[in-house]
């Protein structure tokens, strides 16, 4: 037999949430059971409308399209700069940078 992890302080089997479906509507996550295993979680309007913003607002920094294409020359120039400016750096520019 395989333990489930519920992920909600309370719990309601099926058939009660079937007798009156509107008092498990409420601020917080309730777990349906059905045969003692975990069928649905029920969040009222509000708890669902927030997680959809916190899960929108999490993917608009997920992703992002990149525009840096440089030439192979480009990127020589870009490490040869590099190389130039970690050359004239002091001990303090560098800090506690070390190879």
């Amino acid at each position: 037999m395989s333990v489930q992890k519920i992920l909600a302080d309370e719990t309601v089997s099926i058939t009660e949430f079937r007798k009156r479906p509107q008092a498990y509507f409420t601020d917080h996550a309730i777990a349906v059971l059905s045969n003692n295993r975990t069928a649905g979680y029920i969040l009222g309007a509000e708890v669902y409308e927030t997680l959809l913003s916190v899960l929108q607002q999490s993917q608009q920094f997920d992703s992002f399209e990149g525009r840096f294409r440089p030439t192979a020359a480009r990127l020589r120039e870009i490490a040869e700069q590099g190389e130039k400016l970690l050359e004239q750096a002091s001990e303090e520019d560098l800090g506690s940078f070390s190879e």
